[in-house]
This record gives structure tokens, sequence and C-alpha cells, in this order.
């Protein structure tokens, strides 16, 4: 594709050529259904070139590196995605296993920061002794946020007999993800030890564990 030529007067009678049709008249508002939409098209994509993505309503740009949302400067919120849930999980383990809460998000710009925030429902019990839970926040396989098992954002319980509580552990992490492809957040979870019976239960009552994700413009 060619590079965005300006603007050109065409005389009566003028060929016109492959190369003024991608560097003239090509120079429109194109539409696509998403981001990964747009990315599949136009694989080549000129600075100057602009885009508009039906599913975020949000209209991008392309500045000769990255795809950016108009209008998103100066940290502004392109969109928000929630995830919720609440089934239960059982963690029996001090290996950091999936819980049910989830969310994923297509960023409209490579540029765009992802601002996450979860409440996780959480509970623990140990027969004896001290019992404590970790949870950590993952973007696809990776681990980007971790607050441990156990850590002084964590819970800690100690007692001579049987020890348990419940809580909501609140988190929030700025992500930079760096794609415009669907990205999948989710939350894991484990227990301090193992002994004495001791597990950690994440969304374990009634309530509702949450994960929002916000696009932040570059």
């Amino acid at each position: 594709m060619a590079a965005g030529l300006g603007f050109k007067d065409f005389t009566t009678g003028e060929v016109l050529t492959a190369a003024d049709v991608d560097g003239y008249l090509m120079q429109g508002v194109w539409v696509f259904a998403s981001a990964a939409a747009r990315d599949a098209a136009v694989t080549s994509p000129q600075e100057g070139n602009f885009a508009y993505l039906k599913d975020t309503n949000a209209t991008t740009y392309y500045t000769g590196s990255a795809w950016t949302a108009i209008g998103g400067g100066g940290g502004k919120v392109l969109q928000v995605v929630q995830g919720t849930t609440t089934t239960s999980t059982t963690v029996a383990s001090t290996t950091y296993a999936d819980t049910t809460l989830t969310a994923t998000i297509t960023p409209t710009a490579a540029t765009s920061k992802i601002l996450v925030l979860f409440a996780q429902h959480a509970y623990a019990y140990r027969a004896t002794q001290a019992v404590g839970l970790g949870i950590r926040l993952l973007r696809g396989a990776t681990s980007i946020y971790d607050i441990g098992a156990p850590q002084p954002i964590s819970i800690l319980a100690t007692g001579a007999t049987a020890v348990d509580f419940e809580t909501v552990v609140n988190g929030s992490y700025l992500d930079s993800p760096a794609t415009t492809s669907a990205t999948t957040y989710k939350t894991q979870g484990k227990v301090s030890s193992t002994a004495d019976s001791g597990e950690s239960i994440f969304q374990q009552s009634s309530g509702i564990s949450t994960i929002t994700l916000l696009e932040i413009g570059a």
C-alpha cells in the first residue's frame, strides 16, 4: 500500500494509475469490525491511515509505528470490560491454580495501557497453627502481579486450634500489553500450607467476585 500522497487535482482525460488510487483516493476512513479485522486486512499500514472499529466505536490512526485511538491521549478511558464469577474454586495447594475470575479485552491501539481492577472473595482454613493465602494476576499465561502467601498484602491468621478467615482481596495493576489482539486477564490462588488440612477457597460465599479492565489511551 502506498503512503498517503496528500491532495491532487486530476485533469480531464488524465490516466488514473494504481499508485494514484492507493496514494490519493484510499485516504478515507476505513471501517472494520474490530482491531483484529483491521490488522488482518491492512498488513502494511502507512503513516496517516485511518480506521474506524465498530466493536469499540473508536477511530484509530497509524502513527508510522502503531495504531492509536483518536482522542485517546492524556489517559482517556477508551473502553471498559468487566468479568464476574459466583463459582467456587478450592485450591488445596501451595502452587498457584486458576480461579474462575477472568475477563478478555481487545485493545484498540498497541500503545494503550490496560488498568486491571479486581475484587476476589477468598477463604482459608487450617486445622492448627497459621494459615494464609495468595492471589496473583496473569495476562494470558504470564504472571504480572503477585501478592504472595503470606505477604503483608495477604491475610495471615494464627491460632492453637483450627483457624479460618474470610475476606475480599482487592488489587489493581496498570499493564502495557503492547497488542491489539484479544488479551485475557485472570486470577490464580494458593494456600500458604497444606499441612493439617490447609486449603483456600475462592468465591466461597454467595457474593460476586469482579475483574474490571479499562483501556487507557496513550
